[in-house]
Formats: C-alpha cells, structure tokens, sequence
C-alpha cells in the first residue's frame, strides 16, 4: 500500500516571512499620501501595495494540548492500515513459497474428478462432514506429493525454462525444508483419513504418493517415454479415495472413473511436453514427445481418447446413469477425439507450420471438467 506522507514544513519561516511583509506594508502604510515607499532594493521603483491579511486559521476550542502532543507523536508513526499490511505481505512471503510446493492448480484438477465421484458413489448430495474431510485429507496429501516432487526434481526444474522459478530451485526453500514439509505434510494428511474418514481412504491414499514420488518422480520419469501413462496412475487415485470414503470400498463404477482419468492423462500431458519439449531434452527427461515424431504421439493420443470415452460410456450401464448423461458424454468425447485428429492432421502437414498443441491441452481440461459436471447433474435425474 503506498503510505501518503503528511506534508511538512517549518511554519515558523512562513510565520516570519507573513510578519516581515505585513510589516513593511504597515510602514508603506504610515508613511501616509505623498510620501515615498520603502524600496525593496537599489534602483528599485515601488509602488503602494495593497495587502490582504488572511484570516488566522481556525482553533478548534475543544482541542486540548494533550491533543496536539497525541497527534504530533503519531505524525511519523504508521497508520495501521499500513502496519497491517506490511504484516500480511510478510506472512505472504514466508507462507507463499511453501503453497507453491503444493502445486495448487494440480490439486484443484485432481478435486474436480474426486467430487463427482462421491456424489455417484452416495447417490445425492455426499454428507457435507464427510465430503469435506475427504477433499481436505486428499488436498494435503497432493501438496505432499507434489513437495517431495519438487524436492526430487530440483537438479532438473533449473534446467527448465518452465520450471527453473519453482521455490527449491530459487532458493526461497531449502531442499531440507522442503523434504521436511513434504514428509510432515504426508503423515498428517494420512492421520486425517484414518481418523476422519476411514482406514481405507487412508490406505488408498498412501498408494497414490508412493506411486506419484517413488514409481514415477523416481524411476519411470527420467527412464522411459512412457513415464507420465503409467505415473499418470497416482492422478487417477482420487476416484477411488473419493468412492472409498463414501462406501468403505470399491465397486466396478470406481474402476470405470479411474480408467477414464487413466487414458485421459496422456492426452492431457502430451501437449504440454510438445510445447516445452526443449525444456525435457535439455533435462534429459525422454518424454514421448521429445524421442519420437508429432505424428506418432498424435496417434498414440486418439488411441487413449477412444478408450477414456468407452470407459466414460460404460458408466451407463455400469453405474446406472441416465441417458443424458450419455448424450453429455459422447458428445464431449466426441469434440475432445476432433481436438485430437485436428493435431494429427496438423503434424502430417508437409509443409509444418504450427501445431497448436496446447489447443489440446486446454480441450482436455474443459473435458474433464464438464464430463464432471455431468456425473453430479446426472445423480438428480429421474431414471
């Protein structure tokens, strides 16, 4: 907040300067008709002066010096709209670096399949309790994961152009603070579950981070191109942490969920590698993209969106849903496999040109997100 300083000056000169000229021109004045004025200087001509004196400035009767000593000492003083301000930028800073650890955008993606999930699972509205220990136990256990991911990484993300501001990497966290906060982070996320909602949930919970931070981060990211499908598994657990808190277990509608985040993954991170594919091979991180041709992960993309949209439509039968919800969903998987195709078609044009992959990208995520909608929608319809 920019602070406004209070104007000040020695109102002692000023009172000498309005003295001095008001003095003068009372002796101008005194010296009566025909006399000469006083000249301000040598070779100076003069001329009667008209003065206007100004009123006193008005005192406040109620004013006491007590008053004035009061506001006389706070005059240098912050207001405390600026004091708290300053306060909460201090908290933002040391607060902010450890919430960017946590990946919140990752987080708020992997809510948005955890939601719909359990109002399939409970058939309504989920108890609210419920519901929110859930989504407040998987939130932490993300920012767990995606912190130790970060901790892993660091020797990599400085090299990457997207990922070289990330917290560890600048400094503004230690690597030892950060494993320290990520491991911390973890175990309590865990204790919540077990307690909160149930040992399962916790369980399921505790696969999701092993498979995330040890089966991906660990050994398939940095060794093979097919990486981010099987380490996509870890972002397909929040389906069935969702449908376990809610039933206790798991039912084949769950497995449905989880298959269409599985095979939406690829499609939704390729992409991405496309555009910062330079950033990968720099790192020597062999993303898809990065060892073999745009045509090829194309194809491999329309592969994965035609099985994420059986799985989308086996919930039909599966899990009872109506058939608006079938409508809904083939018609998203419909215009999300046309984003594909367009991208393929762009990669065999001989000529180049540019791919506008991230176009898809975008696609996948506004997919996800309405195909969940419809879940919750689809709940309150009539058969």
């Amino acid at each position: 907040m920019r602070h406004i300083h209070p104007l000040a000056g020695p109102p002692r000169t000023l009172g000498v300067v309005v003295a001095a000229r008001t003095g003068r021109s009372m002796a101008d004045r005194d010296l009566g008709p025909g006399r000469p004025a006083v000249a301000d200087g040598p070779h100076h001509r003069t001329e009667p002066q008209r003065v206007r004196l100004s009123s006193p400035p008005s005192v406040d009767p109620r004013r006491t010096p007590h008053d004035a000593l009061a506001g006389s000492s706070s005059a240098g003083r912050p207001a405390p709209a600026t004091r708290a301000a300053r306060a909460l930028a201090a908290v933002r800073d040391r607060v902010g670096p450890y919430v960017a650890l946590t990946k919140p955008r990752v987080i708020e993606l992997l809510l948005v399949t955890t939601v719909p999930t359990m109002f399939l699972a409970e058939g309504g509205f989920p108890p609210l309790g419920l519901a929110l220990a859930t989504l407040v136990g998987g939130a932490g256990a993300a920012g767990a994961a995606n912190t130790l991911n970060q901790y892993l990484d660091r020797d990599i993300d400085q090299v990457m152009h997207r990922t070289k501001r990330r917290p560890v990497v600048t400094g503004r966290i230690s690597p030892r603070a950060a494993v320290t906060f990520g491991l911390v982070l973890g175990a309590v996320s865990l204790l919540w579950l077990w307690f909160a909602v149930n040992p399962a949930s916790a369980l399921l919970t505790a696969a999701a981070i092993a498979i995330y931070v040890v089966g991906y981060t660990m050994i398939l990211k940095r060794r093979t191109p097919q990486n981010i499908v099987w380490g996509g598994a870890a972002g397909c657990m929040p389906v069935v942490i969702g449908w376990s808190a809610m039933t206790g277990g798991i039912s084949w509608a769950a497995v449905l969920l989880f298959g269409v985040v599985f095979f939406w993954t690829p499609p939704h991170y390729w992409p991405l590698s496309m555009k910062f594919r330079q950033d990968y091979a720099a790192a020597g991180v062999p993303m898809l993209p990065v060892v073999a041709s745009d045509t090829r992960v194309a194809r491999e993309m329309i592969g994965y969106t035609l099985a994420m949209i059986a799985c989308s439509l086996l919930l039909v039968p599966v899990a009872g849903m109506t058939w608006v919800y079938g409508i809904v969903a083939a018609a998203l998987g419909g215009w999300f496999l046309w984003s594909c195709t367009n991208l393929l078609r762009r990669a065999r044009r001989p000529q180049g040109g540019p791919l506008r992959a991230m176009t898809v990208f975008h696609a996948s995520i506004t997919y996800l997100t309405l195909l969940s909608v419809a879940i919750c929608v689809d709940v309150f319809l009539p058969l």
